[in-house]
């Protein structure tokens, strides 16, 4: 009796056991891509903060439309800009040169995101919802949502009850903070897509818009170049922002190095240089 009971016990033992994975055989690492044979092995991470000096070049995803910060001039395809003075400041830093990849404010995000480049930079505002997708540096400057408009009608425009009126033309251009903006706050003003950021104030100096409203640091930099504009109480924005460059996720290390050095960039007159050059 005791016998027949003992050897079926023992082939249910044998059959888990040989079922069970062998202890040698480490579990697949999260996120390894998996073999031929469906197996999964980790891939090797690299750091750019190694990979942008062995390869000498430093990508750099900039719209290319968002004066003083980035600029790229339609006739010779060269870039300009705070951002872009900065940029080249951070390759130089990492023994490489930089090359810029066009961008635009809709597609910024997914470029960085699918690598396309190594940073994104030119007048980026920190949000939320980027950084579900991107890390951040630190700040290069704090900045806010202010309305331009024709210097005429300054006193028309300074709140968002005045602006947010049937009759009032606003223009936005497309995908980014301040296209978000106007659409989360304004229920009655026509709002204007302007495809092109380069030429939208152009639409308020010749009337067929009246108020723009986008980061301070534009709106200053605006005025300056157009005297028939007026920047509303840049030093006293709608909102709150901060603008800083955007990097990959999951890349602590270099991260961590570009921290360093816009903090260092910030406080040793480097920043505040290239900003004096657009701004006086």
């Amino acid at each position: 009796m005791k016998r027949s009971v003992v050897l079926p016990a023992l082939a249910v033992l044998l059959a888990v056991t040989a079922a069970a994975p062998s202890a040698a055989t480490p579990a697949p690492a999260p996120g390894a891509a998996p073999t031929a044979a469906g197996a999964h092995r980790p891939q090797p991470v690299g750091s750019l903060l190694d990979t942008v000096p062995r390869r000498g070049v430093l990508r750099v995803c900039t719209t290319g439309d968002y004066r003083p910060y980035t600029y790229r001039d339609p006739k010779t395809g060269a870039y300009s800009g705070v951002d872009i003075d900065m940029a080249k400041d951070l390759a130089k830093s990492l023994d490489a040169k930089v090359r810029y990849v066009a961008s635009t404010w809709a597609s910024l995000v997914g470029d960085l995101a699918a690598g396309r480049c190594d940073v994104a930079a030119g007048g980026v505002s920190i949000t939320l919802p980027r950084a579900r997708e991107v890390a951040f540096s630190e700040p290069t400057r704090e900045d806010g949502k202010t309305p331009i408009v024709r210097c005429a009608d300054k006193e028309k425009y300074g709140t968002l009850e005045q602006i947010d009126r049937p009759e009032t033309r606003v223009v936005v251009n497309p995908g980014g903070t301040n296209e978000e903006f106007a659409r989360a706050r304004l229920k009655q003003a026509k709002i204007t897509v302007h495809p092109d950021n380069t030429t939208i104030f152009d639409e308020i100096i010749a009337g067929r818009a009246d108020v723009m409203m986008t980061d301070a640091g534009e709106t200053r930099y605006q005025a300056k170049i157009h005297p028939e504009l007026c920047a509303l109480h840049p030093d006293q924005p709608f909102t709150f922002s901060e603008k800083a460059y955007a990097l990959p996720r999951g890349d602590a290390e270099f991260t961590a190095y570009v921290n360093q050095w816009v903090h260092l960039a910030t406080h040793d007159g480097t920043y505040r240089k290239y900003e004096d050059a657009w701004m006086k």
